[in-house]
């Protein structure tokens, strides 16, 4: 009988991929002999997340023939951050990994990933070298958000950074800690810093299913991530206010000044039009940053729960 001095807990986030979950668990269970072979024992946690097609049942059938895995079930669609959160809650394990099912993160490097932990790492973290098989636009905005949050904020967020990370307990005891109602993952993981690795490799596309996110939800994803990890925007409110009050002040000294020596009227109708319409403008946008904050604060104070379980085993 073996005996095994440590665990790994493999969390698995799932929305409505029940044909990837086979899939997934088939390809993973490959690793297993090498985790045997120093003494650690494997255990899966599946996260659905409010799926609507027979996801649920498929890891019931996998947990008839595998005691080791486990299933977190919401009782509707939080989303991925809600399931991530709650993986970590469930995870027992002395280390865990944070996994796509998809097989987009490759459960061939986890070998090499445990072995940096074994080395003395605190996490050993994924970015794909090359976004080949998304559509150009979708990649070229991914690159522009990391630029811009390179830019405007102190936590690291690496360019092509994925989901897929080990890391030991004490790395997700402080993930835990952070028990904010608007999660970013991504830039949580930064911020609670640590020693980490980063492991580059080729994209992957998925193994079966479709893609969950949208152009539209990949940007309410990016202003999320904003919102959580920079205030950049609302010093830009401030600087903005600050410039057209400028701008405004000098506008109205030329005015008065032309009307006084020479009776020139400066402004027309269009020009006054168009300045009362940009300036508006530029209110509304400071105005919507403001709100965007405000909203985060007003979900945050409510404290409700992140998820709710309507079935776990």
């Amino acid at each position: 009988m073996n005996t095994f001095d440590k665990t790994l807990s493999i969390i698995v986030p799932c929305y409505n991929e029940e044909e990837s979950v086979p899939l997934f668990y088939a390809e993973t269970i490959k690793q297993e002999a090498f985790f045997h072979e120093k003494g650690v024992e494997l255990e899966f946690v599946f996260v659905n997340d409010g799926s609507k097609d027979k996801t649920v049942q498929v890891v019931k059938e996998l947990r008839e023939k595998d005691e080791r895995v486990h299933l977190v079930s919401f009782s509707r669609n939080f989303g991925k951050e809600a399931a991530i959160y709650a993986g970590f809650q469930k995870a027992k394990g002395d280390f865990v990994v944070l996994m796509d099912a998809d097989l987009q993160d490759p459960p061939a490097l986890l070998p090499e990933m445990y072995g940096y932990i074994e080395s003395g790492y605190d996490s050993v973290a994924t970015r794909r070298v090359n976004r080949k098989g998304e559509p150009p636009i979708r990649s070229f905005f991914a690159r522009r958000f990391y630029g811009l949050m390179r830019k405007i904020s102190t936590t690291e967020i690496v360019d092509g950074a994925r989901d897929y990370r080990m890391m030991t307990r004490q790395v997700r005891d402080a993930i835990l800690s952070m028990t904010e109602y608007n999660r970013f993952s991504k830039g949580i993981f930064g911020w609670v810093g640590f020693d980490t690795k980063w492991l580059e490799y080729e994209n992957i596309q998925r193994a079966a299913g479709e893609t969950k996110w949208s152009f539209w939800k990949l940007f309410k994803y990016s202003i999320e991530g904003i919102m959580a990890f920079s205030t950049v925007p609302l010093m830009i409110s401030l600087v903005l206010g600050i410039t057209f009050d400028i701008l405004g002040f000098g506008f109205l000294l030329f005015f008065i000044i032309s009307a006084a020596v020479s009776g020139f009227n400066a402004f027309n109708g269009g020009t006054i039009v168009s300045s009362v319409v940009f300036i508006g403008g530029i209110i509304l946008t400071c105005m919507g940053i403001l709100g965007l904050y405000t909203s985060k604060l007003y979900l945050e104070v409510k404290n409700r729960p992140v998820y709710l379980v309507k079935e776990e085993f």
